[in-house]
């Protein structure tokens, strides 16, 4: 006599969502996830502080990037022309040569000489004041304003320049730009990565968050599971849950991180007649981000709560999705 093969365990038939609903008048079943615990404040708190650094490396980026097009801007409205000093050379006479060359250069809008007043302040903090430059050997400066739209053939002005003044030399900045271009550019390079491994580290914080709450509530999730919710239903619930905690979280990172942006511009504005904010002020401008670095902070934001909800959702779709390989087969 043979021994008859056990049957496999059979699962109920999947439940329409409306039958896992509360009925009128009965009690509120406890929640998948609990709306409140230990582990929930401290997500809360790794998204903010991501959200916080993501903030700043945004507004980072915008800003260096904004300066340097700034930067970029004014030193192509303006080429400079340097005349040596030599024995014999009649200095007055070879600046007006040279501003008249420039004049008359198509693309150029302006020739003016560097003034001895300008010329001694660039030289003061080597030379002290009160200089004499009539009895030094100082090179003088001709600031040459061009158009950006159609700029001049440099090549030309500056074969011009020379055959007219032979101390004379131009410097188109083109060195200095190209160098300013190649800065900014590895900036925004290093942000973007930098950005992306928050992005990153946010999502793998969230994946552990959902399995430790899925361990948890092992149970539960199991009964509902094998009494036929839809994963789709469960993973709703830990959707929202974690949507609620990546909002507060990113919501208050990126608040803190207006809050700075807008204080350190406060600040300069504050301060402009300091030697720090003058300091900053060269290098940053206002310290201004600009609508578009606060409309950035603010899509990191939302990307953030919304990267939360789905990888929450995407966890325990796969993690459901073990539970089944691991069950006994369905007949």
């Amino acid at each position: 006599m043979t021994d008859a093969a056990p049957s496999p365990v059979r699962r109920r038939p999947a439940l329409p969502l409306a039958r896992l609903a509360r009925r009128p008048g009965e009690v509120r079943p406890a929640p998948i996830v609990p709306p409140a615990n230990v582990a929930g404040r401290a997500l809360v708190t790794v998204i903010g502080i991501m959200t916080f650094l993501a903030s700043l490396t945004l507004g980072a980026v915008t800003l260096v990037s904004d300066t340097a097009a700034t930067w970029e801007s004014e030193i192509a409205r303006e080429i400079t022309v340097q005349i040596r000093p030599e024995d014999g050379l009649d200095m007055a006479a070879a600046i007006a040569t040279v501003r008249q060359i420039a004049l008359a250069t198509p693309g150029v809008t302006s020739a003016e000489a560097m003034t001895d007043a300008a010329t001694s302040r660039l030289l003061e903090p080597w030379l002290g004041a009160d200089l004499e430059l009539d009895e030094l050997p100082v090179p003088r400066l001709v600031l040459i304003g061009i158009d950006e739209n159609a700029p001049p053939d440099f090549t030309s002005l500056r074969v011009g320049l020379i055959a007219a003044v032979p101390q004379a030399s131009l410097d188109d900045h083109r060195a200095w730009v190209s160098r300013l271009v190649s800065m900014a550019n590895a900036t925004v390079l290093v942000g973007i990565g930098i950005l992306t491994l928050v992005l990153v580290a946010t999502a793998l914080t969230v994946v552990f968050a959902t399995r430790g709450a899925m361990t948890g509530n092992r149970q539960i999730v199991e009964v509902l599971h094998f009494v036929g919710a839809r994963p789709a239903f469960i993973a709703a619930e830990f959707e929202r849950h974690f949507l609620k905690l990546g909002l507060f979280g990113s919501l208050a990172g990126g608040f803190v991180g207006l809050l700075l942006f807008l204080a350190m511009g406060y600040w300069t504005e504050v301060n402009q007649a300091t030697p720090e904010a003058d300091q900053i002020s060269a290098l940053f401008g206002s310290f201004a981000i600009g609508w578009k670095g606060y409309a950035g902070i603010l899509c990191v934001v939302a990307v953030i709560g919304v990267l939360t909800a789905a990888t929450s959702r995407w966890t325990v779709m796969r993690q459901l999705a073990a539970i089944d390989m691991l069950s006994p087969v369905e007949s």
